[in-house]
């Protein structure tokens, strides 16, 4: 993109949402919808500017900065009794600060401190915020993935892998089954489907040995 397709964006970015800020209050000063599209118009220019420049860790600071504003407007608005916003703050800061790592990212080290971090981060959420009903394990399930990935996609460990897998996704099933409904044994029907993964890694990998 060169420097005048930025300039165009820049100010077409502009009019067009004075234009929807002037349609807005001229017809309904109820709900203020035009910050929806000019969150996306002013973003769009910013990645332009910052992609056109290869400033890649500006455009991560820049960004998700500018994604917590708009976030905190939007949870201000709509339900300020809510502090919904604090729930994305730590996956949007993650970006900046992988970012901001380069090669480190992809380290073990800053991937189980990064899932901790985040584990923590929610749990403390969970308990000061809705400590009805433990929550937390759901992001906590996603972020264990991170670390175990990594460590097994860099050593090519692929049947390790599903075996790990499946029993981290058997124990959130059966947790999740124990916490909200101890009653209905219904655990049984995802495990036995994840199953499956490991088996079918060590059939295919039995088969290739034995073709070998």
């Amino acid at each position: 993109m060169k420097k005048y397709d930025v300039g165009f964006v820049i100010a077409g970015s502009i009019m067009t949402i004075l234009f929807l800020t002037a349609i807005n209050f001229l017809t309904s000063t109820e709900h203020l919808w035009f910050i929806y599209p000019g969150f996306v118009l002013l973003l769009f220019p910013i990645c332009s500017i910052c992609l056109l420049k290869k400033q890649y860790k500006l455009l991560s600071m820049v960004g998700s900065l500018w994604i917590l504003i708009f976030l905190i407007v939007v949870n201000y608005l709509d339900k300020p009794d809510l502090p919904w916003v604090l729930y994305v703050i730590a996956p949007v800061l993650m970006w900046p600060i992988l970012v901001m790592l380069d090669k480190k990212a992809k380290t073990m080290f800053v991937a189980v401190s990064g899932c901790l971090g985040i584990i923590l981060y929610y749990v403390c959420l969970n308990v000061f915020l809705s400590p009805q009903y433990p929550w937390a394990i759901f992001p906590a399930f996603v972020v264990i993935w991170w670390p175990l990935m990594l460590y097994h996609l860099t050593r090519r460990t692929y049947y390790q892998l599903s075996v790990h897998g499946s029993g981290l996704i058997s124990i959130f099933f059966i947790t999740v089954n124990v916490i909200s409904t101890p009653n209905n044994i219904w655990a049984v029907y995802p495990i036995f489907a994840v199953l499956w993964w490991p088996l079918s890694m060590y059939y295919f990998g039995q088969s290739r040995r034995s073709k070998g």
